[in-house]
């Protein structure tokens, strides 16, 4: 693993909690997508597990710090979420998902520094849950004590009517076993079970800065170029930054992709023309809308930059290449910035419909519908800005 990147108020503050003895056995690491949550998250493992630390850092050269690294500890156990196995039976999806855990695992060791993106939706299940249960369940292998990472908590609930995974975690955290300690992660602490939230020692990390991001990337043999203009679309995170650098042909990135087609969606919100919504969402599939999540987060972004172009602050642009066309919309259309924030709620709606797997095509239609009835048909819209 590479070595982490920022957050070092946090590791300071985390370290002095080991040394005083104060470190919580429930933590729940929370900050953007992709800015080092499940890294920061095995530093800790490290700073719980290491043998020559005196203080500070861990040494990250003992038997115990080097097999955290390559995870490979036997008292660290980190669950993330994978993708469902097809065409398992019943009975031996337990065995399918832990197999899947342990590739991803490896995926890991092969390629530690990668994009926060996946192409297709990932959860935690049920047997996963059960799995890590049972493991928390046995003494520790060698430390004194075990831990248990939870990557993506979120994930542990992949539909709002069927918590049976996060109930699991939920039991198991309420009663810990001695000498067990769980980390988990979240992007979307919204998503997870109050009762979660209730029983965890929240920590929250800010976004990386321009220059760490940047650094990382050049350090990796970015073009410097390519890697400003990443970083500047990272919001501060190094797995959204990876997505955004072109491939080895120079085509965009896989987030770049997202990132242009959540800008086909809002061209067709700022559009008179009822078609185009129609029109866009034939370009979608009829299956899988968990996928639009990813889109539907750009797309808020998009909203945003909108936002600050119509309240006079178009310096502030996330996607800066777009900003002449921003300006021009805001311009003709009169929108005024109330009725732009307006349609956060509606990317919201259809983020609801794409986790209740509803038809794409459909949710695609109905969101550029209700996004030109709040842009264009508000009281405001056609007044100066």
């Amino acid at each position: 693993m590479h070595p982490v990147v920022g957050h070092r108020s946090a590791r300071a503050s985390l370290a002095r909690a080991r040394d005083e003895m104060t470190l919580p056995s429930a933590l729940l690491i929370l900050g953007p997508r992709g800015i080092g949550k499940q890294r920061l998250a095995l530093w800790i493992s490290q700073l719980l597990l290491c043998t020559s630390r005196d203080g500070g850092e861990p040494c990250s050269q003992c038997r115990n710090c080097r097999r955290v690294l390559r995870l490979e500890h036997p008292d660290l156990h980190w669950f993330l979420p994978v993708v469902r196995p097809k065409g398992v039976s019943a009975d031996k999806l337990a065995q399918a998902l832990e197999e899947a855990r342990h590739e991803r695992l490896a995926e890991f060791r092969d390629t530690p520094v990668r994009s926060s993106h996946s192409e297709e939706p990932a959860a935690i299940y049920l047997a996963a849950a059960q799995e890590l249960r049972r493991r928390a369940r046995t003494r520790p292998a060698e430390a004194g004590e075990q831990l248990f990472i939870v990557a993506d908590a979120e994930s542990l609930v992949p539909q709002e009517s069927s918590p049976e995974a996060a109930n699991a975690l939920l039991k198991l955290l309420e009663e810990p076993p001695p000498d067990t300690r769980f980390i988990l992660t979240s992007s979307e602490p919204g998503r997870l079970l109050d009762t979660i939230r209730s029983r965890t020692v929240p920590l929250h990390l800010s976004p990386l800065t321009l220059p760490e991001v940047t650094a990382f990337l050049i350090e990796l043999g970015t073009d410097p170029d390519a890697a400003k203009k990443a970083a500047a679309l990272s919001a501060g995170s190094i797995g959204m930054a990876l997505g955004f650098l072109p491939d080895d042909g120079g085509e965009p990135g896989p987030l770049d992709r997202l990132r242009r087609r959540a800008f086909e969606i809002l061209r067709a919100g700022l559009s008179r023309n009822p078609g185009d919504g129609y029109s866009l969402a034939l370009g979608f599939k009829v299956t899988g809308a968990r996928g639009l999540v990813p889109l539907l987060d750009f797309l808020e972004i998009w909203i945003r930059d909108l936002a600050a172009v119509a309240a006079g602050a178009g310096d502030l642009l996330v996607n800066e290449d777009a900003g002449e066309y921003l300006r021009k919309a805001v311009e003709e259309l009169g929108l005024h910035p109330a009725v732009v924030s307006e349609a956060v709620a509606v990317v919201e709606r259809s983020r609801r419909e794409a986790r209740g797997n509803v038809n794409p095509q459909l949710i695609v239609a109905g969101l550029v519908a209700r996004l030109q009835q709040t842009l264009l048909s508000s009281p405001l819209a056609g007044s100066p800005s």
